[in-house]
């Protein structure tokens, strides 16, 4: 008895404009094309979705008081090595973390989780260098 192998040859390149869109919107529409959701054929054992590239980290809307309420924390490993830092400070300086941040947190945790990492794509700018790659773009409503 043979089994149905979905084929896995599609790799589309998607291109999401950040400026003014709320951030949890931005990172479950992202996340979920990055697992391949958004295909009829979708398999959840098998890397399938689209590789996802984010223009405008720096103008993302957080709502209500999630710029000075939100926290973001690491650990150095060291005796009172906790860091915190409010998503107003992430903003200004590294736009980028925060919306990996979000998305990276939707992802399937494990080995297959860690691969789709490197399907995202984020730039504060408006300019990426995947223009050969000629991808779509996507409109978030």
């Amino acid at each position: 008895m043979k089994t149905f192998i979905p084929k896995n040859d599609e790799q589309n390149w998607v291109v999401v404009d950040a400026t003014n869109v709320p951030l949890g919107r931005l990172a479950t529409l992202i996340a979920s094309r990055i697992r391949g959701k958004h295909r009829p054929d979708f398999t959840p054992n098998i890397i399938q979705g689209d590789f996802v590239v984010v223009l405008n980290a720096e103008k993302v809307a957080l709502t209500g008081n999630k710029l000075d309420g939100k926290v973001y924390t690491r650990y150095t490993g060291y005796q009172g090595g906790l860091k915190t830092e409010t998503a107003r400070q992430a903003l200004a300086k590294h736009p980028e973390r925060v919306i990996e941040h979000a998305v990276f947190g939707m992802l399937p945790k494990g080995r297959q989780g860690r691969a789709m990492h490197s399907r995202l794509k984020v730039y504060a700018g408006a300019t990426h260098p995947h223009a050969a790659q000629k991808p779509q773009t996507l409109e978030v409503k």
